[in-house]
C-alpha cells in the first residue's frame, strides 16, 4: 500500500514538473510582434534569394512548376525584397549589388517589346515565355511592377563605388528604355499588351480601379517616353463606371489590388477624383474583405477575426483563382498574403492573422515562409506552393509598416517626383 502511495505521489510530482517545463518551453517560443514579423520576413526572403534562377537571377514564378519560368512582376517585388534583406542583415550589401547587376544584365540582353518586358521569361534563354497564346510580347503592367523595383534600387544603391555606379547605370537604362507612349496605340488609353505576332489584339485598356495605377505614374514620369497626364483621367478615372463603384462601400475586390501598386508608391495621396487618400480607401477595402470573411463563418467555420483574406492565389478546385468577397468568388480559400500584405493598412488585424497562422497552422509554414493558400472546407487542403507575386508583397509591405524603407527610396526619385507633379497628386502630411 505504501509502495503504491509513493509511486502515485512520484507520478503526480513528475507530471507537474513536466507540465511546468512544457509551459516554459511554450512561453519561450512565444514571439513578440517584432520577432514574429522578423521571422516571417527572413523566411520569406529565402524565396527570392535561395530560390532565384541561377542564370537570370530573377524570381521563379512558382515553386511547383517549370523551374525555368521566371516572372517579371514578381521579380520587381523580389528586387525590393533583396533591399530589405540587406537592411535586415540577411545578406551583405555587396551580395545584393552583385545579384541585381546579374538581373539587370540578363534583362538588357533578353527579349523586350518596345522596351517593355513580357509577363514571363525562360530564365535560361532570355526568350519570352508565353503567358497565353496572344500574350507573348510586352506586358505593360508586369513591366511596371518590375520597374517599380528597379527605380527603388537605383536610389537605394547610392554609394560611389564601381559596382553601385554600374548598377545605377543599368537600372536607368532599363527604366528609360520602356516606351510607355507606344502602348497607347494612338488612342487616349494605355493598353496592357502588345505582341509582335498579334499586335494589340488582347485589347485590354487599363481602366481603373484595379492593380494598375502604378503604370500611369511611371508613364507620366518617364523622361524618355512620357504620356500626357490627361490620359490618366480619360482612361483610369473616367474610362468606366467600375472605377467609381470600386471605391464605394461593399465593393471590396481581391486584396492584391491594395498591394501591387503601393509597394514603392506610398498610397497616402489623393488624385483629382478621390475625396479620401488611397491609403484610406485601401484600408476600407481591406476591412470590408475582413468583415465579409467574418460574416461567412456559418458557411466556413474557420473564417473569423483570425482567419480572413481573399485574393488571387492557388486554389484546390480551379488551380489558380482570384478570390474576392462575393458569393461566386469565395469558395473557402484563404491566402496568407491577403491579410499579411495589408499590414500597412490594418496592423492590428493583420498581426492577429500572422500570429494565428504561425502558431496554429504548422502545415502552412515551410521553407519559404507561409505557403500560398489553404482551404479547410475541402478536406483540410493546404497548398504546397509558393508564388513570387504572393511572397513578394508579404516581406515588402511588412517592411513598409516597420520602417517605410521602400516607400522612402521609390518616392525620393526625381523622375517619380516629376510624374506626381504632372498628375497633380497631393500627399497627406
Amino acid at each position: 500500500m505504501k509502495k503504491y502511495l509513493w509511486t502515485s505521489l512520484l507520478f503526480i510530482f513528475t507530471s507537474f514538473l513536466l507540465w511546468g517545463c512544457n509551459e516554459d518551453e511554450q512561453n519561450q517560443e512565444k514571439l513578440s510582434d517584432e520577432e514574429l514579423m522578423e521571422t516571417v520576413q527572413k523566411q520569406t526572403f529565402k524565396y527570392f534569394w535561395d530560390y532565384g534562377h541561377p542564370l537570370a537571377g530573377l524570381a521563379r514564378e512558382r515553386s511547383n512548376g517549370n523551374d525555368d519560368i521566371v516572372t517579371t512582376g514578381g521579380s520587381g517585388f523580389g528586387i525590393m525584397a533583396i533591399i530589405v534583406g540587406i537592411e535586415r542583415g540577411y545578406i551583405t550589401r555587396e551580395e545584393g549589388t552583385k545579384r541585381l547587376i546579374q538581373i539587370y544584365e540578363f534583362l538588357n540582353k533578353s527579349d523586350q517589346f518596345h522596351g517593355a518586358f513580357p509577363h514571363w521569361y525562360d530564365g535560361s534563354t532570355g526568350k519570352a515565355f508565353s503567358f497565353s497564346k496572344k500574350d507573348n510580347g510586352g506586358d505593360l503592367v508586369e513591366t511596371a511592377f518590375l520597374v517599380q523595383g528597379i527605380i527603388t534600387s537605383r536610389n537605394y544603391f547610392n554609394q560611389n563605388n564601381e559596382e553601385e555606379k554600374e548598377l545605377r547605370k543599368l537600372a536607368t537604362s532599363l527604366w528609360e528604355g520602356v516606351d510607355w507612349d507606344w502602348y497607347r496605340n494612338g488612342t487616349e488609353n494605355l493598353y496592357w499588351h502588345w505582341s509582335p505576332n498579334y499586335d494589340f489584339q488582347m485589347n485590354m485598356p487599363l481602366y481603373g480601379f484595379n492593380e494598375t495605377q502604378i503604370v500611369y505614374l511611371l508613364a507620366a514620369a518617364s523622361p524618355t517616353h512620357q504620356i500626357d497626364p490627361s490620359i490618366y483621367k480619360s482612361c483610369w478615372e473616367n474610362g468606366t463606371d467600375r472605377y467609381q463603384l470600386s471605391l464605394e462601400k461593399d465593393s471590396a475586390k481581391p486584396l492584391f489590388w491594395a498591394h501591387y501598386s503601393y509597394i514603392g508608391l506610398d498610397p497616402k495621396f489623393k488624385d483629382g477624383n478621390s475625396e479620401k487618400s488611397y491609403f484610406q480607401l485601401m484600408k476600407e477595402r481591406t476591412l470590408e474583405n475582413r468583415l465579409w470573411c467574418i460574416n461567412q463563418k456559418d458557411k466556413y467555420p474557420n473564417y473569423g477575426e483570425k482567419e480572413w483574406g481573399l485574393t488571387a492565389s492557388d486554389d484546390p478546385f480551379r488551380g489558380y483563382m482570384a478570390h474576392e468577397p462575393t458569393t461566386n468568388l469565395d469558395n473557402g480559400t484563404i491566402s496568407p498574403t491577403a491579410a499579411l500584405s495589408s499590414i500597412v493598412y490594418t496592423p492590428k488585424e493583420s498581426l492577429e492573422v500572422m500570429r494565428h497562422l504561425y502558431e496554429t497552422k504548422p502545415k502552412l509554414w515551410g521553407e519559404y515562409g507561409f505557403k500560398d493558400a489553404y482551404n479547410l472546407s475541402n478536406n483540410d487542403w493546404y497548398a504546397e506552393s509558393y508564388l513570387a507575386i504572393d511572397q513578394g508583397p508579404i516581406i515588402t509591405m511588412i517592411e513598409n509598416y516597420r520602417t517605410g524603407l521602400l516607400w522612402k527610396y521609390f518616392m525620393m526619385d526625381e523622375d517619380i517626383k516629376t510624374g506626381i507633379q504632372r498628375l497633380n497628386w497631393t500627399f497627406e502630411q
